[in-house]
C-alpha cells in the first residue's frame, strides 16, 4: 500500500507548526519552545509538560521491536484450531532498496509461518534492481511470489492485481516500504483462531528515515469505533482480513486513490461481523522525504479522495451529509448531517437559586440559538431567594419557557417523573444551569447525531475557563477505577492526543452537563437511576444505552463554557468522590464494562487521559 493519506493526522496533530519562522538550530529552538511554553502556560504547567515529554519519550523507547528467543519458540509452536493462509499484498513502486530488503526480511522474521507474500511490482524502467532483489528471495523462499506488471496503473490497481495473485484465506495490507513485528501474523491469527475475527487491526508506530530506533510517534487506538472511522482513518495499519470481504465489497478503486485505505476499510468493516482490535505495537510505519507521513497538506489530490471517500459511503446508505476537512487538520473530517426534520427540542434545567448562573445560561440559549424548534423547562428544587423568584416571574412571559416547581432537593426523581408524565417531545436535552453557549449551531450538532436509530445520547465539549472539562468520560479513569473525563484540564486549544479532543467520535458516556437523547430511549432505559449521585448516574445513564446496543457520541463542535467547577477540577482526570456503598454498587453493576472502556486503549493509564503507562 501506498501510505494512506488519511493517517497522517497521527504524526500532525501532535506537533503543530507556529506560522512564525523558527531557529535552525537545534538548542536555540529548544529554547525557543520553553520560552513560548512558559508564556502560554505558566511555570508549572510548562515543567509538568517537559516532563512528560521525557517520560513519554522513555515510553517510546522501550517499545518492542523485536522477541526474545523464549518468547519467539513459544509463538512458533503454538498450534491454532485452523491452519490458515495470510497473504500479504504489498504493491511495489520504485521501491529504495534498503527499504525494500527491511521489509521482505521482516515478513520472513514472523513465528507465524503460514503466509506468503505477494509482491505487484509497478516500478518504473529505471528501478529494475527491485524486481532484482525480489527475485532473489523468490528462489529461496517459495512463499514470496513476485510479478512484474506490464505498466503502473496506480496505487489502487496495483493492490487489486496484488490480492489477485494471493490464494490465502486472509488478506493483509502492507506497505512497501514499512516493517512489521516479528509477533504481528502470530497476534491476528491469534484474534481470528480465537474469536473469529473477519477483521483484524492492530496499533503502531511512525519511524523516522532508516532505523527503527527513531520512533517519534506512536498510534494507541480504540477498539473498533464506527464515528471515529468516519472522521479519520485511525485504523489504518495493520489491517488483516477475510478474503471474501473483498468479492462481497468490492477490490480498490481508482478514484480514491490517494485515500484508497480509507475506503475500503469503510467498507470491509461494514461488510465484517466481528471486528478485532489487537493493542499492541505491531507495524511500524517509516516515514520519509517520499512519504505521506512526511507531509500530506500539499497533496490535495489525497486529501479531496479522502473527502469523497467518507462522502460516497455514507451515501451509499443513503445518509445525506456533507464532509469537509476539519480547521485541526485535513485528514480529519467535519461531518454535517442533514436533519430528518426539526422537531421540538426539550431542553431540561434544573436549578435552585443560582440567579446569576441561569440567567447566563437562559440569555445564551435564546440569543444564540439558531434553531428555533425549543422549549425550555426549568425544574425548580426549592429556589427561596427573591432575584431568583424575580427572575421567574420574567421566564413565564415567554411562551416557550415553562417552570416546573419541585419541593424535593435535587435529585433524579423529580426529572423522571416529570419526562414520563408531562414531556411529550422526542428529544430531551439536559443541561445545566451553570453552562454557557458558545456554537450558534449547538442543538443542530446534537441533534444530527441522536436523530439516528443507532445512538444514545451526544454530548459536547465543554470549557472551565481556558481549560477542557468535558470531551467525553473514559471508564476505570480515576483513583476509583470508575471513571474520569477525557481530556480534562488540556488548554481548549489543545486537539488532545492524536485530535481526540477535536472530532466526533465515540465514547462510553458524555456528561449531562449537555446531554441529548431520544425521549423513547429515555423511558426505555428507565431513566436516571435513584441509587447514585450525580456524577455516577450519568456514567450509569449512558452505560444503559450501550447495554440497549446503542452508540454514545461526544461532538467537539458543540461548544459550552461551565462556570461552576472548582479550580482544581480541572487538574484531575476524576469524577467526584463517591461514597463506598455508591461504589461498590456500581462496579458491581458494570463490573465488566470497567474492566476495559473499548474506545480507550489499554495501553493509556488510569490515572492521567491519554498518558502512556510507566513501563518497569
Amino acid at each position: 500500500m501506498s501510505k494512506d493519506s488519511t493517517n497522517a493526522n497521527e504524526t500532525a496533530s501532535t506537533s503543530k507548526k507556529p506560522t512564525n519562522k523558527k531557529p535552525n538550530n537545534r538548542v536555540v529552538e529548544l529554547l525557543y519552545k520553553t520560552f513560548t511554553l512558559l508564556k502560554s502556560n505558566g511555570f508549572k504547567d510548562t515543567i509538568s509538560k517537559i516532563l512528560g515529554w521525557f517520560e513519554t519519550k522513555q515510553i517510546i523507547n522501550s517499545i518492542s521491536r523485536d522477541i526474545s528467543l523464549q518468547q519467539r519458540n513459544f509463538e512458533e509452536s503454538y498450534n491454532f484450531k485452523n491452519d490458515i493462509k495470510i497473504s500479504i499484498v504489498v504493491p511495489l513502486y520504485n521501491t529504495p532498496k534498503d527499504f525494500l530488503a527491511e521489509m521482505i526480511c521482516s515478513v520472513q522474521n514472523q513465528t507465524y509461518k503460514n503466509w506468503e507474500l505477494c509482491l505487484a511490482d509497478g516500478s518504473s524502467d529505471d528501478f529494475g534492481f527491485v524486481g532484482d532483489i525480489c527475485r532473489k528471495f523468490a528462489d529461496k523462499d517459495n512463499r514470496i511470489i513476485y510479478r512484474k506488471l506490464h505498466k503502473n496503473e496506480g496505487i489502487s490497481a496495483n493492490t487489486n492485481q496484488s490480492i489477485k495473485m494471493s490464494s490465502g484465506e486472509y488478506i493483509a495490507l502492507f506497505d512497501h516500504d514499512d516493517i512489521l513485528h516479528p509477533s504481528a501474523l502470530f497476534e491476528c491469527m491469534k484474534a481470528i483462531d480465537q474469536q473469529s475475527a473477519e477483521y483484524v487491526y492492530t496499533d503502531e508506530a511512525v519511524f523516522m528515515g532508516n532505523s527503527l530506533k527513531n520512533i517519534f510517534a506512536c498510534h494507541y487506538k480504540p477498539d473498533f469505533a464506527k464515528d471515529n472511522l468516519l472522521t479519520n482513518n485511525y485504523i489504518c495499519h495493520f489491517s488483516v482480513f477475510k478474503k471474501s470481504l473483498i468479492e462481497k465489497v468490492g477490490y480498490f478503486r481508482d478514484e480514491y486513490n490517494g485515500s484508497q485505505d480509507h475506503d475500503m476499510i469503510l467498507r470491509l468493516t461494514d461488510a465484517a461481523k466481528t471486528i478485532v482490535h489487537v493493542p499492541k505495537i505491531l507495524y511500524f510505519w517509516r516515514s520519509h522525504p517520499d512519504s505521506v507521513a512526511m507531509d500530506i497538506s500539499h497533496k490535495t489530490y489525497a486529501i479531496n479522495a479522502g473527502i469523497n471517500a467518507v462522502h460516497d459511503f455514507l451515501d451509499s446508505k443513503l445518509i445525506i451529509a456533507s464532509v469537509v476537512s476539519s480547521q485541526l487538520f485535513p485528514t480529519i473530517y467535519y461531518i454535517e448531517y442533514e436533519l430528518k426534520n426539526h422537531t421540538t427540542v426539550s431542553i431540561v434545567i434544573t436549578n435552585q437559586n443560582n440567579y446569576c448562573n441561569l440567567k447566563r445560561c437562559i440569555n445564551s440559549i435564546l440569543e444564540l440559538s439558531t434553531y428555533s424548534n425549543f422549549e425550555i423547562i426549568i425544574i425548580d428544587t426549592g429556589s427561596c431567594e427573591s432575584d431568583i423568584l424575580k427572575y421567574y416571574n420574567h421566564l413565564c412571559q415567554h411562551k416557550n419557557i415553562n417552570i416546573i416547581y419541585s419541593d424535593n432537593q435535587l435529585n433524579y426523581s423529580t426529572v423522571n417523573e416529570y419526562v414520563n408524565k408531562h414531556c411529550n417531545n422526542d428529544y430531551l436535552l439536559f443541561l445545566n444551569s451553570d453552562t454557557q453557549i458558545i456554537t450558534p449551531d449547538w442543538i443542530e450538532q446534537l441533534l444530527m447525531f441522536t436523530q439516528r436509530d443507532d445512538v444514545g445520547a451526544t454530548g459536547a465539549k465543554i470549557y472551565s475557563g481556558n481549560n477542557v472539562w468535558h470531551a467525553g468520560i473514559i471508564l476505570g479513569l480515576g483513583p476509583d477505577r470508575i471513571a474520569g473525563y477525557s481530556c480534562l484540564g488540556i488548554n481548549r486549544d489543545d486537539p488532545g492526543y492524536s485530535g481526540r479532543a477535536s472530532y466526533a467520535q465515540n465514547v462510553s458516556a458524555v456528561s449531562c452537563a449537555c446531554l441529548m437523547v431520544k425521549r423513547s430511549d429515555f423511558i426505555d432505559v428507565g431513566g436516571f437511576d435513584q441509587e447514585f449521585s450525580e456524577k455516577l448516574n450519568e456514567v450509569d445513564f449512558c452505560l444503559k444505552l450501550r447495554q440497549k446496543g446503542l452508540l454514545n457520541i461526544f461532538n467537539a463542535f458543540c461548544e459550552l463554557n461551565i462556570f461552576n467547577c472548582e479550580n482544581d477540577r480541572v487538574k484531575k482526570d476524576t469524577l467526584e468522590k463517591c461514597s463506598p456503598d455508591e461504589k461498590e454498587s456500581f462496579q458491581n453493576k458494570w463490573e465488566n464494562l470497567l474492566k476495559n472502556d473499548p474506545f480507550y486503549n489499554p495501553n493509556f493509564s488510569l490515572d492521567q487521559s491519554y498518558k502512556l503507562k510507566r513501563t518497569n
